[in-house]
């Protein structure tokens, strides 16, 4: 019997999340508890604090999920219309699902305490539900965030992911079939915002603060470098990172928003100029953003800029999809349930869970 609706976790690293997602594609209900403020006085996340936050805010977290999709506390509909959820993709439907059919949650990579709160309390449900248990690879379901929002996506795409701990180009032959094509040597986007964010004093998270200072700057006032751009499909940001250091050490006087405006240009760049070189040499339909990263406004613009160039699709999730959500666990649960079947009880937690790749 193929499942209907689904309650999936998402508790990887900072944000606690719940989700309801019917048929793999309906998403009836969304909720993420954040803790930036707990980790903002820090500037980054404290694994420690990630994991006491999620063991208090999970249980209310998905109440609020099941209630706002219709369910109860056993998993069952209600019989009541439900409300309207607070995630942007939320319905006023649940399909007529009967009940929950099946737990998914993410099993890593991410940090080890975060990740053993959602993994038990899915475990939990699922055998006091008796229904199956779905462990996801948490980039497999960034994956599925533009899957979500453009179920009439066709294949092959090339993948942009980027986020806090991950900077990879994927080709996606269909879901589930990927193939890296190339990833970073050293830090990640993210990494690179949050770290340069800091050290030029406007805080974290760096993606949002370096954005917003930046819409004052001039991105072409100082000129950081753009590594390996010429070269291949993988990425080096610590060098790019190292001359903003550097650059402002030298110049006290700098203004934030330019050197700030001039970084982020140097990171969309070469982002996007590998990313199109590699839609070009795989013949692609399209290109997916995924990630926090891919929330960044200029990366989305340029990104959307260079496909209508190319004649091809710009795959753009939402804002609420590019960051650590359930809803894109749902579905990418959803499908492996469907093509790979659950996943045994005894899975734990994988801080280090490598994402599976075809030749």
């Amino acid at each position: 019997m193929t499942p209907r609706a689904l309650l999936a976790l998402e508790t990887s690293c900072d944000e606690t999340a719940a989700a309801v997602v019917v048929d793999g594609s309906r998403v009836v209900s969304s909720v993420v508890s954040s803790q930036v403020a707990l980790h903002e006085p820090f500037g980054g996340v404290v694994p420690e604090i990630a994991g006491r936050a999620h063991i208090e805010l999970i249980g209310p977290v998905i109440e609020k999920a099941l209630s706002e999709a219709g369910f109860n506390a056993r998993g069952l509909a209600t019989g009541e219309r439900p409300r309207t959820g607070s995630g942007a993709q939320a319905s006023t439907e649940n399909g007529g699902s009967e009940r929950i059919d099946a737990v998914t949650v993410t099993l890593g990579p991410g940090l080890a305490g975060s990740l053993l709160v959602g993994v038990s309390t899915a475990k939990a449900l699922a055998l006091a539900w008796q229904v199956p248990f779905v462990g996801v690879n948490h980039l497999e379901a960034h994956l599925f965030a533009p899957i979500l929002e453009s179920p009439e996506m066709e294949y092959p795409v090339v993948v942009l992911l980027v986020s806090g701990g991950h900077t990879m180009l994927l080709l996606m032959r269909e879901p589930g079939v990927y193939r890296l094509l190339g990833q970073t040597l050293d830090d990640a986007a993210g990494e690179a915002f949050d770290k340069v964010s800091r050290f030029i004093g406007l805080g974290y998270p760096g993606g949002p603060a370096v954005q917003g200072a930046a819409v004052s700057g001039d991105p072409g006032s100082i000129s950081f470098p753009r590594s390996m751009i010429e070269s291949g499909f993988d990425f080096s940001f610590s060098g790019l990172k190292t001359s903003v250091v550097n650059y402002v050490r030298r110049s006290p006087d700098a203004r934030v928003e330019d050197v700030a405006a001039s970084f982020q240009e140097a990171v969309v760049e070469v982002l996007v100029t590998k990313a199109v070189r590699a839609a070009e040499a795989e013949s692609a339909t399209g290109i997916c953003l995924a990630g926090g990263v891919a929330a960044n406004g200029p990366l989305r613009e340029r990104i959307g800029a260079a496909c209508v160039q190319l004649g091809i699709r710009a795959h753009l999730p939402s804002v609420d999809m590019c960051t650590d959500n359930a809803a894109m666990v749902g579905a990418a649960g959803w499908w492996s349930l469907c093509n790979r079947g659950p996943t045994p009880l005894l899975a734990g937690a994988d801080p280090n869970l490598a994402l599976e790749f075809a030749g």
